[in-house]
């Protein structure tokens, strides 16, 4: 299942998938019409001469010039599409291309074109003139290119316009935050519950398993880890009689031939065994964000870094992208999150590595926080953010890391802020939050 979710994230991302099914759909489209055509009598065409009554030479002529226009329009497209993606590499940061080739309707666009012009081909190559009795023009299939072709015209229209607002700031920020949002739903739903009784017991079970020995699984191939099936991982430990210990986790680069996980076992795995595990991990050249929302939130951080540094000095870029990251962590703070210890009944079958708000949070404010040591407009949103994410937790760690949060800014406002004026506006907003969380520690009783 994990090799499958993997080929269809790199066909999504692909500029020749959808495009390849629009042009087979349409070469069958014009096949269809000139068999209904060849079933249709004339004298039912007949009846609407302005619109069917098309000779030989007109149908072939305009079939040419669309088919012609058709692939001088694509080149526009293509050339345009890759102006935008060079545009937001430098000015925003290279890893969002992964989001534009994405784009369904950049595809959807793409393959239109296409799509006429192996249309029109297809339709052009049926039309016959000559001698009485010979001649054979397909009448529908000539009036559908020309629909076709106007259809063509709206969708140049509509990409034209896609393409100037999908390079703004705030469009790729808000489809970077959509698309975190998603997977977050996809790997911490809301009814995710913590088992506290089996957490309780993990130490014990893993003191039990110190006497045993560690044998590491080591990975057949080079990348980053895009998604596991942790099923898979479950039954795999069964099947084992062993523990599995991940090693390494969802977003991590693992190197050939390095440990990916280890099995608590008394002798070394066989080779079906190390086959079998690396199975349930899907490794590819680039970090996804289909398993992996941590890295909707790195790419959301580096648009902002980039926006801070001194070449760029976008501070209002840098404000949204805080304000997005709050609406994350926000979200994120009224769920429970999963427990690194998985359980078959009462046995111990899985050490997981597992998302955390504290790390979440850490990967959203860290290196931002460091960008923006003397950006008094910056330190005053991400005191906001905090604010706001206190008001949606439910747990007291979530508290004491964003209480940490709240000591690290002071720390840099008390180094780096040198105004009087604006030390001040700082010091009475940390302390508004600083009682905000105290309230909310007191309310929070996880």
């Amino acid at each position: 299942m994990t090799k499958l979710i993997q080929l269809w994230a790199e066909l999504r991302s692909s500029f020749w998938f959808v495009p390849s099914l629009i042009v087979a759909s349409s070469m069958a489209f014009a096949v269809a019409l000139i068999e209904a055509d060849s079933a249709v009598s004339d004298q039912w065409l007949s009846q609407w001469p302005r619109l069917f009554g098309v000779g030989a030479e007109g149908a072939r002529q305009m079939l040419s010039t669309l088919a012609g226009s058709m692939m001088t329009v694509m080149g526009i497209t293509f050339s345009m599409t890759l102006l935008a993606l060079a545009q937001a590499s430098s000015q925003y940061t290279s890893r969002i291309l992964r989001n534009f080739m994405r784009s369904r309707i950049t595809q959807m666009t793409l393959g239109a074109f296409a799509g006429i012009f192996a249309y029109c081909l297809i339709v052009l190559r049926t039309v016959r003139g000559g001698g009485a009795g010979d001649e054979f023009v397909p009448s529908l299939a000539v009036f559908f290119a020309f629909i076709m072709a106007l259809g063509g015209i709206g969708a140049l229209i509509y990409f034209i316009h896609h393409i100037a607002t999908s390079i703004q700031a705030s469009s790729i920020i808000a489809t970077i935050a959509q698309e975190t949002n998603a997977s977050l739903d996809r790997v911490l739903p809301k009814e995710t519950q913590q088992d506290s009784n089996a957490e309780a017991g993990c130490n014990r079970d893993l003191a039990l398993l110190d006497a045993r020995v560690w044998y590491p699984v080591a990975a057949t191939s080079t990348g980053y880890i895009q998604s596991v099936d942790t099923a898979a991982l479950m039954d795999l430990a069964r099947d084992s009689s062993s523990v599995v210990r991940m090693e390494r986790g969802i977003g991590s680069f693992v190197v050939q031939d390095t440990a990916l996980v280890s099995l608590a076992l008394t002798q070394p795995p066989e080779q079906k065994i190390v086959t079998a595990f690396n199975a349930t991990y899907s490794i590819g050249r680039q970090r996804t964000v289909e398993q992996d929302p941590g890295f909707g939130i790195r790419q959301i951080v580096d648009v902002a870094i980039k926006a801070l540094s001194p070449g760029v000095n976008d501070t209002s870029t840098a404000v949204m992208c805080v304000d997005y990251l709050t609406a994350i962590l926000a979200r994120l703070a009224g769920r429970q999150f999963p427990p690194r210890h998985g359980y078959e009944g009462e046995t111990l079958r899985v050490v997981a590595i597992v998302l955390s708000f504290e790390g979440l949070l850490a990967e959203a404010f860290d290196q931002i926080r460091a960008s923006a040591e003397t950006n008094v407009a910056i330190l005053l949103r991400m005191l906001s953010a905090l604010e706001t994410i206190a008001s949606q937790t439910i747990s007291r760690s979530h508290i004491g890391a964003l209480d940490q949060q709240l000591q690290w800014i002071a720390e840099v406002v008390g180094r780096c802020i040198k105004s009087t004026h604006d030390r001040a506006r700082l010091d009475k907003r940390l302390s508004q939050v600083s009682k905000m969380l105290e309230t909310q520690s007191a309310l929070n009783i996880n």
